[in-house]
């Protein structure tokens, strides 16, 4: 039980779980304005404007900038981490909803001649540009502010 308190006072942890709460809950009130219907998958789903991975992860790295300080190594090492965690969620995984959304259409073509699927491939997987960014600055600014 000792290891359990421990962890609810790790500030990163803390900080980097808040930013992902809040991104996840923008997403969902965002879309809920925008449709007027309640999209539970937004909750937790992926992709969308801000990008949760990019906020937890920079909300993470700041906060231990903020409290180890911004010329630690363990700083550099996160920004590292965060980059490449950005750059997989606007290029990679985009990319991967790019295509899955060419293989749902092909199947949808010739699905009801020769292709029998179960079902569509998700489609939002990854981030624009925009979002990434929205999200690494949501991700900061909580970060900052609760350090």
């Amino acid at each position: 039980m000792e290891n359990f308190y421990t962890i609810t006072e790790n500030k990163v942890l803390i900080t980097a779980m808040v930013a992902w709460f809040v991104s996840q809950g923008i997403k969902f009130f965002t879309c809920l304005i925008k449709t007027k219907k309640i999209r539970t998958d937004r909750i937790m789903g992926s992709g969308g404007m801000p990008s949760s991975h990019s906020a937890g992860v920079m909300a993470a790295t700041f906060s231990i900038g903020e409290i180890l300080g911004y010329a630690h190594p363990t700083f550099g090492g996160f920004l590292i981490v965060a980059f490449i965690v950005m750059y997989d969620a606007a290029g990679v995984r985009m990319a991967a909803g790019k295509q899955a959304k060419a293989i749902n259409n092909i199947v949808e073509a010739l699905g009801a001649y020769r292709l029998k699927i179960d079902g569509q491939l998700k489609e939002l997987l990854g981030h624009t540009y925009m979002e990434v960014l929205v999200g690494a600055a949501l991700g900061i600014i909580i970060a900052l502010l609760m350090n």
